[in-house]
């Protein structure tokens, strides 16, 4: 059975598109004929098709490879003392990580969807009088938002039992002291340091549950997003965007992989889970380039429909990424007691952060 926070991301992902598809009748209607023609005509000196089909198949076990050991490399960091939980490079790397998906939500993803929401394919009533790329993200980091509080009240409510609700929710704004601390994060922060502690065994539990909300949303948000960019990839017949696309999406999965590893292993799942979750983020990619393979011959990524799902898909998945990024990896980090009792760590995760989204940007050039 899927967990409840994913199945309630996938009923506002199926809620987005239908309540789209009057528009997506309306968009059929307006392409211009010269911007909107084949890419074939364009391009014609990229414009390579047995050349575009080497470069996928070759991409496509690179980019599995690359997937793979990003997501496994913090699973294999209990073995390395110096990447221990509780130790102050693992902050380090967290943050980085965090950093990656923070940049990848806001440079890849988002920009994405503005790219195909405005594009002059789509016919300016509606999609140019209204910010629907924004709309759809903000609506989306609030559904987030809206699950995470909500599970964390029916917990509270089936857990606690008469007397015991105000001790579970102070359980869920502190940190556990034991290895498996990622996400100390408390929607009340700083102030809730001052209430009293409670069972370590309690508030283990309620940060174990956090941090498997936090994996099954987060890993929605970039599968969405990696089928949503190999399928563009997969029908390209254009050598000069397949290329360096290939290139950049090797390091953007094997960092972002990183980042969502490290969120798996806080979560502390059994190794058939480990597998399923690893399986998914690592196989999204090329599957997403091996379905435009075989929809090269009717799928054209400047069709009013394509544009349509594709912009609100990598809206939504922006929204996710957003949300996931900065209130349940970064802030959760920054505000837990680890970071807040040495001003240095701070500052050095505060540089983690910023080389890992400002990798992301950089790679935003081919990806």
């Amino acid at each position: 059975m899927a967990p409840p926070s994913q199945a309630r991301a996938l009923a506002l992902l199926i809620v987005v598109v239908c309540s789209s598809s009057p528009l997506l009748a309306h968009a059929q209607k307006a392409p211009e004929a010269g911007v909107c023609a084949d890419p074939a005509a364009a391009h014609d000196a990229c414009h390579n098709v047995p050349k575009a089909l080497r470069l996928k198949l070759i991409a496509i076990p690179t980019i599995l490879f690359s997937s793979v050991v990003g997501v496994c490399l913090p699973l294999l960091a209990r073995s390395v003392p110096a990447l221990q939980p509780d130790r102050s490079l693992f902050s380090v790397v967290k943050a980085f990580a965090s950093g990656v998906i923070l940049g990848t939500g806001y440079m890849h993803v988002l920009p994405d969807s503005f790219d195909s929401l405005s594009s002059p394919c789509l016919p300016v009533k509606p999609w140019g009088e209204f910010p629907f790329t924004a709309f759809v993200a903000m609506l989306a980091a609030l559904f987030t938002l809206m699950v995470d509080s909500l599970m964390l009240t029916f917990y509270n409510r089936n857990k606690g039992g008469a007397g015991g609700g105000s001790t579970a929710a102070v359980a869920d704004h502190e940190i556990p002291e034991q290895g498996g601390q990622w996400h100390g994060h408390g929607h009340g922060h700083g102030h809730c340091m001052s209430l009293a502690k409670p069972d370590d065994a309690e508030a283990g539990q309620m940060q174990l549950r956090r941090n498997r909300v936090v994996v099954q949303v987060l890993e929605m948000g970039i599968v969405v997003h990696s089928v949503v960019i190999g399928l563009g990839m997969g029908a390209s017949q254009s050598v000069c965007t397949i290329r360096p696309l290939v290139a950049a999406m090797c390091f953007h999965q094997m960092f972002e992989g990183m980042g969502l590893g490290g969120c798996i292993l806080q979560a502390e799942y059994g190794a058939r889970m480990k597998s399923g979750l690893v399986f998914f983020f690592s196989t999204t990619t090329p599957f997403g380039i091996a379905l435009g393979l075989a929809l090269t011959k009717v799928y054209r990524d400047n069709s009013p429909t394509a544009l349509i799902v594709v912009g609100l898909l990598n809206a939504v998945s922006a929204g996710l990424l957003h949300y996931m990024a900065l209130v349940e990896l970064l802030a959760a980090e920054f505000m837990g007691p680890k970071l807040q009792a040495s001003a240095r760590l701070q500052l050095v995760c505060f540089l983690a952060v910023l080389l890992g989204a400002g990798g992301m940007s950089v790679m935003a050039k081919w990806a």
